[in-house]
């Protein structure tokens, strides 16, 4: 009897876990989705930038092409965050 009490108890306690992880992915996965879609944001960005430094020359395409490096920057960051929470 006692051996079916603590088996009992502990898929009780595997099924709260794996509800708990269960919820936590589902979490992960919403969480990546709103990151995606900033980054989709983020690219058509960088690609705006992009073309207007093909496009001017100068100092002010020089700033541009700084802000596209930081944005490039910040997608290649989330990328790797979006990789490494799925």
């Amino acid at each position: 009897m006692s051996n079916q009490l603590n088996l009992d108890a502990l898929l009780e306690g595997f099924k709260q876990q794996a509800d708990e992880i269960r919820l936590q992915l589902h979490l992960a996965k919403a969480e990546a989705r709103d990151e995606w879609e900033e980054l989709e944001k983020k690219l058509e960005e960088l690609k705006v930038k992009a073309d207007i430094v093909r496009k001017e020359a100068g100092e002010a395409s020089e700033d541009v092409l700084e802000a596209a490096k930081l944005v490039a920057e910040e997608i290649k960051n989330g990328f790797e965050r979006i990789r490494k929470s799925l």
